[in-house]
């Protein structure tokens, strides 16, 4: 039954924007990406900021300020036309403004942007327009998602109900990070389950139908360009310069890292601070994902590949190593311990942690069918 819903909404239905299919490629990059949610049958409760922080990422590209790509049919309104999006003109101010920030201009940069601004020791980095900027864009595109979780059946809240307040909701499992006040949607156990079941199924009829709609569209550009948009992932990093700070001092204090991947004793000159799951992937600038390898092996061999099963299996003991360490400073155990409160509905400490990476390391290169070493 939740196949139905995912294709009656994805293919079945006309469509004036492309907001349904953001909504349910949202759902399921959320769905990839919590994979701690032990809901026992229980709805989970995905707050709607969250899966706007996600439409911006997607929508980024199309909100280039030297060339808009339409993203729906402009429609009058008093004599005047309406903009095919709502949130365009403050998603633009936004992009223009990371932009003169960060003199980059690729179509993947809203995915770093959200690592950025979820991320609280990275946000304070940025000044007060910045953020007030894209709070305006992020309340703007909340308001936006009310419309497909609204009309995503035939009729009104068919397949989700009415967003409601967290502290409003009964029955339901929260996503980490989750506050009482927040709104939320509440998507059912079977199609949580059935998000996880078909991940890679879901995310290409997704890219496909929105190349589709952007190439019907007036202006819109060809199937071949739109794909490339949508797929964009980032190709560069931010620095990580208080990470790499933070492990400096440790090892200066005689601190030891090993390597998960060759096992080696790392020197302060001979080491990077490795993505596990790379950047390319998803940008993950949290502790959790961020350790500690072999400059050589991490440069030429791993690069921006996954870990197989075998290979994660037996880092595991070097990343339990790794996140004691990491537990045990101050400023650096503070912000080990938020990251894994954003991410995960687990306990911090290292044997957890652990786990529950290699669970999300496995569950998205099986989903995503992602080139292992």
């Amino acid at each position: 039954m939740s196949h139905h819903i995912l294709t009656t909404i994805l293919r079945r239905e006309a469509k004036q924007t492309s907001y349904k299919i953001a909504l349910v490629r949202a759902l399921n990059d959320v769905v990839l990406t919590y994979p701690e949610m032990r809901h026992d049958g229980r709805d989970i409760a995905v707050p709607l900021a969250k899966l706007a922080e996600h439409w911006i990422a997607y929508y980024w590209p199309f909100a280039d300020p030297d060339g808009r790509i339409l993203q729906g049919y402009p429609s009058q309104r008093a004599g005047q036309e309406r903009q095919d999006i709502s949130f365009r003109s403050d998603l633009t101010d936004l992009r223009r403004a990371w932009q003169r920030l960060h003199d980059s201009s690729s179509p993947a940069d809203g995915f770093l942007l959200i690592d950025q601004m979820r991320v609280p020791r990275k946000r304070l980095k940025y000044d007060g327009k910045f953020l007030q900027l894209y709070q305006r864009t992020l309340a703007k595109i909340t308001h936006a998602l009310r419309q497909p979780i609204r009309y995503a059946g035939p009729d009104r809240h068919q397949v989700f109900p009415k967003p409601q307040r967290l502290r409003d909701l009964e029955g339901v499992q929260p996503l980490p990070g989750a506050a009482p006040g927040d709104s939320c949607l509440r998507v059912p156990a079977a199609l949580w389950r059935t998000f996880r079941d078909v991940s890679l199924w879901a995310e290409a009829l997704c890219v496909h139908e929105w190349c589709l709609l952007t190439e019907r569209l007036d202006g819109g550009v060809g199937r071949g360009q739109a794909y490339q948009l949508l797929t964009e992932h980032p190709a560069s990093r931010l620095p990580l310069t208080w990470e790499r700070n933070q492990i400096d001092l440790l090892m200066r204090e005689g601190v030891t890292f090993t390597c998960p991947w060759t096992g080696k004793r790392l020197s302060a000159q001979g080491y990077d601070l490795d993505h596990v799951i790379p950047v390319s992937v998803y940008p993950f600038n949290e502790m959790w994902n961020l350790v500690p390898a072999d400059r050589n092996f991490n440069q030429h061999r791993k690069r921006d590949r996954l870990p197989d099963e075998t290979t994660l299996e037996r880092a595991m003991p070097a990343f339990v190593h790794t996140y004691g360490r990491y537990r045990a400073a101050n400023d650096l155990g503070i912000a080990f311990r938020e990251d894994v409160a954003l991410r995960f509905s687990i306990p911090s400490d290292p044997i957890h942690v652990t786990q529950a990476l290699r669970r999300l390391v496995v569950g998205i290169t099986q989903a995503r069918n992602l080139e292992t070493f």
